[in-house]
């Protein structure tokens, strides 16, 4: 296995502190993917970016945003973003049965998001490959081709943190280790 260094404010390249003292400031923490993503500066810009494009610039509420962060990251099995998410979820005030839906794969509360999560599961799957029939669905399901193309940008930004703390293994931060999770077996 390749170790790789979980940076702090003093051990990071340059170009990364700026980014870092930002983490630093919405969190209280320096998140641990942030502090591995430092390594290659442009790579934790960029997941910052993103971050904040997904989460303050989208047409998605906070259960649709967690449905399909959530969706990605249980698809990949990130060790790291489950538990964050899930935290991010309590304090985003996202109800804990559609946290735990999307944790243990089992069916959501509503059809609008389950829609959602089976869309966001065919964009990640089939690579964006998806037919018309299954873009059509979705949006006979509520939803606009806006946010067809939101759910590709969601799609961005988990692989960067999915990819990331597959590579590095990022220990999951102590907050977020009350929400460990390992994806569940198939039968």
């Amino acid at each position: 296995m390749t170790d790789f260094t979980t940076h702090s404010l003093d051990t990071s390249p340059e170009k990364s502190r700026p980014l870092l003292e930002a983490s630093y400031r919405s969190f209280g923490r320096v998140p641990g993917l942030h502090a591995v993503m430092a390594e290659a500066p442009a790579l934790l810009e960029g997941y910052q970016q993103l971050h904040r494009l997904f989460s303050q610039e989208t047409s998605f509420d906070k259960d649709e945003m967690t449905v399909v962060w959530q969706t990605i990251n249980v698809e990949h099995a990130c060790h790291y973003c489950v538990p964050a998410h899930t935290g991010i979820a309590k304090v985003m005030k996202v109800d804990d049965t559609i946290s735990e839906a999307l944790r243990n794969e089992t069916p959501l509360p509503n059809t609008h998001l389950e829609a959602l999560r089976g869309f966001t599961l065919q964009v990640v799957r089939q690579r964006g490959e998806v037919t018309d029939a299954q873009v059509q669905r979705f949006l006979d399901a509520g939803f606009t081709k806006r946010q067809v193309l939101e759910v590709v940008l969601g799609v961005a930004q988990k692989v960067m943190s999915n990819y990331t703390n597959h590579l590095a293994q990022t220990p999951v931060d102590a907050p977020m280790q009350a929400f460990a999770w390992t994806k569940a077996a198939k039968a």
